[in-house]
């Protein structure tokens, strides 16, 4: 999986061949066809294996030190998606590739609205933390915006146009935005 996220961050999932994929993790063109039938069960399985490996390393560093408040929990899930490490990179490019595919790979679709879906559902729960007395509609909003705008930032950042900094701050500012309007 390590593998698919590399060539697709590299080429984008229309660049994705195999028999690239099969050289990349080093393994048989047949196995990988005999564990995922066929190339949206590579995308799939890509998708899956970013959302988890994302996961990680925006709650991973709350065990190294201190337990974090609520809001600091949701600071850090959002604000370890800028991290300038290979991982992190990777993950996002291939996200923003495999997101950017389903313009034209309707069977991606649903797959991808069912990952942002969960990932919406994750920030809204930390949202509900910090402001418990909001409605699940005002939370369900907010969580979509910060995800969106996450997005975008992380695009501008991976292309150069934004520094990683800058980006930080960005977010980190709409944290307080959209806590301060859910506080009312």
């Amino acid at each position: 999986m390590e593998a698919a996220a590399r060539v697709i961050a590299r080429r984008g999932v229309r660049g994705l061949r195999v028999e690239e994929l099969a050289a990349e993790a080093g393994v048989s063109t047949a196995l990988i066809y005999y564990h995922f039938k066929d190339r949206t069960g590579i995308l799939r399985a890509t998708m899956e294996f970013i959302s988890d490996r994302a996961e990680r390393y925006t709650t991973e560093r709350q065990a190294d030190g201190p337990p974090l408040d609520a809001r600091g929990e949701l600071e850090q899930t959002l604000l370890l998606e800028f991290q300038d490490t290979p991982e992190v990179r990777e993950n996002s490019t291939a996200w923003g590739e495999l997101r950017a595919s389903a313009v034209f790979e309707p069977e991606l679709r649903e797959d991808l609205a069912r990952a942002t879906l969960v990932w919406v559902q994750e920030i809204a729960e930390l949202l509900g933390q910090v402001r418990p007395m909001s409605g699940a509609a005002a939370l369900a909003g907010s969580a979509e915006r910060l995800t969106a705008l996450l997005e975008g930032l992380s695009v501008r950042w991976l292309s150069g146009s934004l520094p990683l900094a800058h980006a930080r701050e960005l977010m980190a500012g709409a944290i307080d935005s959209e806590l301060a309007r859910l506080a009312g």
